[in-house]
Parts: C-alpha cells; structure tokens; sequence
C-alpha cells in the first residue's frame, strides 16, 4: 500500500468508529497483519499513541506524537504499512525483526524520530512526519518480538531504524494546548518504559478462499 489515499478509502475514521464488520468464520486471528489499523497502548504507564495536528514549539517543529490515557480518541488509530522499498501486503502477518511504517490515519503522518532532543526529558524527540503516508527513511521502525511473528497479545517494542532509538514514554506531561498528554520520545536503553501491545483496531487477515480478497476483525 503505497499510498495512504487508498487507506483512506478504506478505512474512513467515522466507518472505523461507527460500523461494525462480519466477522469471518474459523479461529480468531491472534497476530498483527499489514493493512491492520490499530491502537497502541504503552503497558507500563497504561497510554495510547497519539496524534493531531499540534506541532512542537522546540526541536524539528513537526506534529507531535504524545500518550493518553482515554481509550475513544479517534486520533490513536495508526495504520501498520510496509516500507517505501519492500511492500506489505494486506492480511500479510508482520514477522519479528520487520521494517514498517505506522502512519497516523487522520492526519496521513507517518511515526518518525531522529537526533532532535524532545521537550520535556531530552531524549529523542518522536514527531509525525510526511504527507499522504509519504515522508522519508527516518519513518520506519523494526518491530522487536519474541517469536516469528508479532502476537496480538505481545508487548513488543519499536526500535527507530536509523538511530535505533526504541519508542518510549516515561510519564512526563504536558500543558496547554496538550495539557495531560504524556510525552512520547525514543531511548537507547531498553527498559520496561518501551513495552507495547495492540488494543482496539481493524484487523485485516486473508479470506479463508485464499483469494486475494480479505476479510476484517474488529475489536473497538
């Protein structure tokens, strides 16, 4: 999925939050899959990853990335992609050590980092980057999981690709306009601060055909 325009297509927010699928016959899907749209819940300090359209007033100035702790906001859902060079197809599980891309679904940002210093611990400042679902190498991270694919009930990490900084909160908070909101940055030590598990989302898994068409879990 090249584009996020085509996402968009499919997975509008309001069909995310306001419709509810036929879920498909056999066992329940237990693993994360390309083309999935989910939420991200920091398991230490109980926060989903976050998005809008707020820029940093310090570092790089792009849209920030934060923690919260409500469950409903629209702005925690992230689409799991493949990379600009090696494609992920829909329904296609995501193996441990992978390259992907998590783009922010209402704002078409990918998840991003690189050596600016983040405002409130001075790690490594996490932002949302691109248009459309297209920004650049500093987009993609190696999911860290202890088997061969990434478990729906695992807490895994994420570790930056290119500075190898691994996604974390550590409970610092903001003010205004974000008052509450944790800071989310990148750390090079790993620590129980980096653990996360997939929550609420729409899980795409091939059709039980074998076809290329695919069917959709729903879990809200």
């Amino acid at each position: 999925m090249g584009s996020l325009g085509f996402l968009r297509v499919q997975f509008p927010i309001t069909v995310l939050l306001s419709c509810m699928f036929t879920l498909s016959s056999g066992s329940e899907m237990n693993f994360v899959t390309c083309g999935s749209v989910v939420k991200l819940l920091n398991v230490k300090h109980n926060v989903r990853l976050h998005s809008h359209d707020v820029r940093y007033g310090s570092g790089s100035g792009q849209q920030s990335v934060t923690g919260v702790t409500t469950a409903e906001d629209s702005n925690s859902y992230w689409s799991v992609r493949g990379t600009s060079d090696a494609a992920c197809h829909r329904g296609t599980p995501v193996q441990c050590g992978q390259n992907i891309r998590l783009t922010h679904v209402n704002t078409g940002r990918n998840l991003h980092s690189h050596y600016f210093t983040s405002p409130l611990s001075s790690n490594q400042e996490v932002s949302a980057f691109g248009e459309n679902g297209e920004g650049d190498h500093l987009d993609e991270w190696t999911v860290l999981c202890a088997g061969s694919v990434w478990q729906r009930d695992e807490s895994v990490r994420f570790r930056h690709t290119s500075t190898e900084a691994l996604l974390s909160v550590t409970g610092e908070q903001y003010g205004r306009p974000i008052h509450g909101q944790r800071e989310v940055h990148g750390m090079m030590v790993s620590s129980s601060h980096s653990y996360w598990k997939t929550m609420e989302g729409v899980f795409m898994k091939p059709s039980q055909t074998g076809s290329r068409d695919f069917s959709i879990h729903t879990e809200f």
